[in-house]
This record gives structure tokens, C-alpha cells and sequence, in this order.
């Protein structure tokens, strides 16, 4: 796990996500997912400097994540270590979890 995804881990583990679980590292197909609330089918994947060099692999990834029924959100390691808070705004806007008051 790097240092982003043990910042955003922390404020998603235990249910501590409006009583919403989170896992890291979940499986969908071959594919891994960073995080994933199975309950809303909500995968979770960051990306850092490394993301241009595999978009093409990324795009395929996605692509099955969506056709397996999953939605995905895609954030950037910096908005992470920069705006946590907008950052859970926008996983909450994502989907039907709340980020914690």
C-alpha cells in the first residue's frame, strides 16, 4: 500500500464511512481494485504519475469493472494529499454514502 492509499484507508476503513464497508485491494475479475464498497458496487482507484503510461490498460479495466455492474472513481494521489475532505465529498457525491459528520 503507498502513503495516499493508506491516508484515504484510514478515513474508509471500519465502517467509519457512514457505516459503509470498504475493502483495499478487492478483487473484480482479474482485475484488482485499490478500494471497493461491495454494498453499492462502488470501485475506488487512484492514480499517480504512472497513470499515463497505462491508460490503455486502465481503459480496459474500467470497461470490465463496468460491465460487471460496477461503477468507478477514479482520483488523483495529489487531490488526496491536498483536499482529503473534498475528496470524501466526492465519493459521497458518487454514490449513496455520506461521509462521516
Amino acid at each position: 500500500m503507498t502513503d495516499v492509499e493508506r491516508m484515504l484507508w484510514r478515513a474508509l476503513r471500519g465502517k467509519q464511512f457512514n457505516g459503509y464497508r470498504f475493502r483495499r485491494q478487492y478483487p473484480i475479475g482479474k482485475y484488482i481494485a485499490d478500494f471497493a464498497c461491495i454494498e453499492e458496487k462502488l470501485a475506488i482507484e487512484l492514480d499517480g504519475g504512472q497513470h499515463q503510461q497505462q491508460h490503455d490498460y486502465d481503459e480496459q479495466r474500467e470497461a470490465f469493472m463496468h460491465a460487471q455492474g460496477w461503477r468507478v472513481l477514479r482520483l488523483w494521489n495529489n487531490e488526496i494529499l491536498n483536499n482529503q475532505d473534498g475528496v470524501l465529498t466526492t465519493i459521497a457525491g458518487d454514490s449513496k454514502v455520506s461521509p462521516p459528520p
